[in-house]
């Protein structure tokens, strides 16, 4: 069995070919049961496990362990830790251990990208972005892979995190920290959020007509990064119905607080990337992505990284 860096995953996964992988695996279709999410107590606060497994009927078997940690970031370590054990479909034998932290972020970048090429309007080119964690950059450069962003602004609520990533990027886009996130959201064609928010941190009232919001931080009931709002607003697309139905926060409190209801989710990315269901359908139209994350990224991710290995 081989074991795989999070720096070999780094240069194994190029954006154009890891989109179009997990892109393949939601037309396609493999078996992915509902993720095992397991909540552990400690004296510093909750953490959690989840257990992911996906398998081809006809390939590849895989299952990641992931370990977040919010708590984490009083120490200066990243929130999510995990691995992903990969095997040969035919006979079960172990292939790869994979870092799973570094699958995850850009797996986790990828489908929201994904969801972008199908969603966002075409000619987008300002990206905010909140959160200044790991999954921050892989979703500037994720969205950039598919929409001609010009203009990145960064919002954290640690100001000088936020600066550091606005200047990463300062020499591929006009980069900025955002001052006020009211007004850098009014005027976004995309914002992307990566956090891990119990209250809504943007207004449904600030998205302008034909703006896309990627909702990606939240993955408990309990968690939410927007208002019911823009739940209402907006067409609402979720990355799995079995996964938003369970754990996507931003929908479940939507439907506590207003008329919105799980019947106007208007489709899974599957059905928008086989045509089922029509994706964006007018340029004013507010689209909203919600994913919490499926396994069968996660395996596509793996996959990917595998082949991209054993033929190198």
């Amino acid at each position: 069995m081989e074991v795989i860096s999070s720096e070999q995953v780094a240069g194994l996964l190029a954006w154009p070919a890891l989109i179009e992988r997990i892109s393949s695996a939601f037309v396609d279709g493999v078996e992915a049961p509902p993720r095992h999410h397991h909540a552990m107590h400690r004296k510093d606060g909750e953490a959690t496990m989840l257990l992911m497994p996906a398998w081809q009927t006809d390939g590849y078997v895989g299952v990641k362990m992931v370990n977040v940690y919010p708590q984490n970031a009083a120490a200066g370590l990243p929130a999510i830790a995990g691995v992903y054990l990969l095997s040969n479909g035919d006979n079960g034998q172990p292939l790869a251990c994979i870092d799973g932290s570094e699958l995850t972020r850009r797996r986790t970048a990828a489908a929201s990208a994904l969801a972008a090429r199908e969603l966002a309007h075409p000619d987008s080119a300002t990206l905010v972005v909140l959160g200044t964690g790991k999954l921050a950059p892989m979703l500037i450069e994720a969205h950039a892979s598919v929409r001609p962003i010009r203009t990145v602004q960064v919002w954290g609520r640690n100001r000088d995190k936020a600066e550091a990533l606005a200047k990463q990027y300062q020499d591929r886009f006009d980069t900025s920290v955002v001052t006020d996130l009211a007004d850098s959201v009014s005027k976004a064609d995309i914002i992307s959020c990566a956090t891990l928010s119990t209250e809504p941190l943007v207004k449904g009232d600030w998205l302008k007509p034909g703006a896309h919001l990627d909702l990606v931080g939240a993955f408990r009931p309990s968690m939410r990064e927007t208002d019911s709002v823009a739940m209402t607003r907006g067409k609402v697309f979720v990355d799995t119905y079995a996964g938003a139905r369970g754990e996507a926060g931003d929908l479940l409190q939507a439907m506590d607080e207003s008329d919105f209801t799980f019947a106007d989710v208007c489709a899974e990315l599957a059905e928008v990337l086989r045509g089922d269901k029509p994706g964006r359908e007018h340029s004013d139209d507010i689209t909203v992505f919600k994913s919490v994350g499926a396994s069968l990224e996660d395996l596509a991710a793996a996959i990917e990284v595998w082949q991209q290995y054993a033929g190198a």
